[in-house]
């Protein structure tokens, strides 16, 4: 069949022994969701079949050697290894991170050559995947390795975009990560996606405060009002909307993000704990600032709940559609900004 206008959906599986597999196929559970893509599933019917088995599924799925067999109007299973590989749910094990690693790389591979339009990842294990080949805190870092620019991990919904000065390092390490350097690095990458891959024009973007209370005029410390301060208002003579730094308590607690187009918190989890309170389990995780484009849903394996039938899909069913719309977004804009007289 030939290649039809279909965004091209490449899926990793994640964790063999987590929910990955699970929320995959219940996200596809609804015959819709292949209108508006083709997906193609990394990993190995034996696999599938044993997860679609744990929790009764009857979702089907195409089983393919190669990409040019892709069926636009099916699930696409590309089978990537053919050994059988023991799955042990709920557990974490040196082989169900090997597998879930082979699976990332085999998508990433695809996804530098365009075969595939989009990635969307399943959960790993960032413990039992680390190996020669994977030697990374997470997804994000792997990404940033093998595709071109420097990445933003940006947390989403519809309402709001939380992106991360510093992502997965220890709390003893961020206050001497944090630097002008690196400020502007982020902003500037918010900055473009929030344009390329939103489409706003003129983003308005808030910068929290690394100190608690922002450091109360260097009393809590002195970060914020000799590092953050001057790199803010040192932005704002290039003409982008970049306000703050903002105490992170507060900002939340009186609903001041809704006014922003983004926020860029100072550390991981000041970012992400308000963000999962806010999002009801429809988060999104997009790795802003790549050539290419990833988005995976805001939640880890989850092997106390793998293999029960109860992992809810809808956090993978909206990274799905970020994909898809971002993909949209960003295509639009290379064309605009290409023929700038069609700009609107």
């Amino acid at each position: 069949m030939d290649k039809s206008d279909k965004i091209i959906v490449g899926i990793s599986i994640g964790d063999l022994n987590g929910i990955g597999i699970e929320v995959i196929l219940k996200t596809f559970q609804d015959k819709r969701m292949l209108e508006f893509c083709t997906p193609v599933i990394f990993g190995a019917t034996k696999i599938i079949s044993y997860h679609k088995k744990a929790f009764n599924s009857e979702v089907p799925v195409h089983g393919i050697t190669s990409l040019s067999q892709l069926n636009h109007n099916k699930i696409n299973l590309l089978n990537i290894w053919k050994e059988d590989v023991a799955v042990e749910l709920g557990n974490s094990t040196k082989i169900s991170g090997e597998y879930a690693a082979k699976s990332l790389a085999s998508a990433v591979k695809y996804l530098k050559e365009k075969t595939i339009d989009v990635l969307l990842t399943a959960p790993i294990n960032k413990e039992n995947i680390q190996s020669e080949e994977f030697n990374f805190p997470g997804h994000t870092e792997y990404l940033e390795a093998n595709l071109e620019g420097k990445s933003l991990m940006i947390l989403m919904t519809d309402e709001l975009r939380i992106g991360l000065i510093t992502g997965h390092i220890p709390i003893s390490k961020v206050a001497e990560t944090i630097t002008p350097e690196l400020i502007k690095e982020k902003v500037d990458t918010m900055y473009t996606s929030l344009k390329q891959d939103f489409g706003i024009n003129k983003p308005k973007i808030a910068v929290l405060g690394l100190n608690p209370h922002c450091g109360d005029n260097g009393v809590i410390g002195k970060e914020d009002d000799e590092i953050i301060k001057p790199t803010i208002e040192e932005i704002k003579e290039t003409g982008k909307l970049v306000f703050g730094p903002y105490a992170a308590d507060g900002f939340f607690g009186s609903e001041t993000y809704k006014q922003f187009d983004g926020v860029l918190a100072a550390y991981h989890d000041q970012g992400l704990a308000p963000f999962k309170a806010l999002s009801f389990g429809n988060g999104v995780n997009f790795t802003a600032g790549l050539s290419e484009i990833r988005t995976s849903p805001d939640h880890g394996t989850g092997f106390d709940i793998a293999g029960k039938n109860i992992a809810s899909s809808s956090s993978f069913t909206q990274a799905l559609f970020a994909a898809i719309q971002i993909f949209k977004n960003r295509k639009e804009y290379k064309e605009l900004t290409k023929n700038p007289l069609l700009v609107r």
